[in-house]
């Protein structure tokens, strides 16, 4: 199979959707397929994409404003050649709002199928930024998803909300995880003790710094006698939380292998963004064998089963959030217990096997078009 993946963000960038995009590629090809990837423009310049597993084309883009680490793709015709040129048999489009939009008009265009895998919540975005809006982006979220032969949800809830919305052809296809490079064995004394010197609990945070994650909400974890926080990553919201954290050690941005020594070097594993369409760092961190807190909200509610894995609170509540953590960290066999089930509930979620699924769902859609057309 051919196949265009039309991405509105992939590696360098670190983020769910430039994460899954990857994996899917890799996979792709791996299993014989022939994949071309087109995203945004980064600042790193080509030499960004020496290492990706094929060929990726690249569209102009500028910086989003106040957001420097999120580029926004801009008007180009290199997406329908690149579908053209590629003789794509389907366009996968990656969370497709801005780039994602003229993939799927090429596609139509051009008589090619195209399968959307939602994947960012847009709505909540709206109502946490602009405070309005939500109706508008559910509006464009339609408007893109129901021109595509298959819409693929990454969770229940991101489910349930695209079908409450009027989108239609909907199905369930959840995100992989890596479980060998994830993996409690990489438990780091030495991390521990650079992280918390006096032999503290540690409770780490890992993702983006925005307004949307509400790391804030830790703030009351930070104040638990013999806890440290830790915090992975950076955004716009670093400055805040630096005054907002009192205590918390922030690490920045850190990938690869050294994510996955200090995952595992947690004891809980807390995230606070109510507006998580799957939640990637909640399956490593269980593929780690740390147990989670974790809000009951969107895709959390399929990954974390409240007193088996980790514990659900509610969304926006820090004292849940405070209470949560500190009923783990008084309990170690509980921590243990939780953990030890984590790492068991994922080891079946590689992304071999997802990727299979999705290469299943492309070979329904071709069957499909196939069938019409006779």
């Amino acid at each position: 199979m051919r196949v265009v993946i039309v991405t509105e963000s992939f590696p360098p960038d670190v983020n769910g959707v430039a994460h899954c995009a990857l994996q899917t590629a890799r996979h792709l090809v791996d299993s014989g397929h022939v994949p071309l990837v087109v995203a945004p423009a980064t600042a790193a310049g080509a030499g960004s994409d020496a290492s990706a597993p094929c060929p990726v084309v690249r569209v102009p883009s500028l910086p989003l404003p106040g957001y420097p680490q999120v580029r926004v793709a801009l008007p180009s015709r290199r997406v329908a050649a690149a579908i053209t040129e590629h003789r794509a048999d389907i366009v996968h489009l990656a969370s497709p709002f801005v780039l994602g939009v003229r993939g799927m008009a090429a596609a139509a265009r051009l008589g090619i199928p195209a399968v959307a895998v939602y994947q960012t919540d847009l709505a909540g975005y709206a109502r946490t930024y602009v405070h309005a809006g939500e109706a508008a982006a559910w509006r464009r979220i339609r408007s893109v998803h129901a021109a595509a032969d298959l819409t693929l949800a990454p969770s229940s809830a991101a489910l349930h909300d695209l079908e409450s919305h009027g989108v239609p052809r909907v199905k369930l296809w959840q995100r992989g995880v890596d479980t060998v490079r994830f993996r409690p064995e990489l438990r780091d004394e030495a991390i521990r003790r650079e992280l918390a010197p006096n032999g503290e609990l540690i409770v780490g945070y890992v993702g983006r710094l925005a307004p949307e994650k509400q790391v804030e909400l830790l703030a009351g974890v930070c104040g638990l006698d013999g806890v440290r926080v830790v915090v992975v990553g950076d955004g716009p919201s670093e400055p805040a939380l630096r005054e907002q954290l009192a205590g918390a050690v922030f690490l920045g941005r850190r990938t690869g292998d050294e994510l996955a020594r200090i995952f595992a070097s947690l004891d809980i594993f807390a995230h606070t963004g109510p507006f998580e369409t799957f939640c990637q760092t909640v399956q490593e961190a269980m593929a780690s064998g740390v147990p989670v807190v974790a809000p009951a909200a969107g895709g959390p509610l399929d990954l974390v089963a409240h007193g088996r894995t980790g514990l659900l609170v509610p969304p926006r509540d820090a004292a849940a959030v405070r209470d949560a953590v500190w009923s783990l960290a008084r309990d170690p066999g509980l921590r243990a217990s939780y953990g030890a089930v984590a790492r068991a509930t994922v080891e079946g979620r590689t992304w071999a096997a997802v990727g299979d699924q999705l290469v299943g769902h492309y070979a329904d859609i071709l069957s499909a078009r196939t069938v019409v057309a006779a």
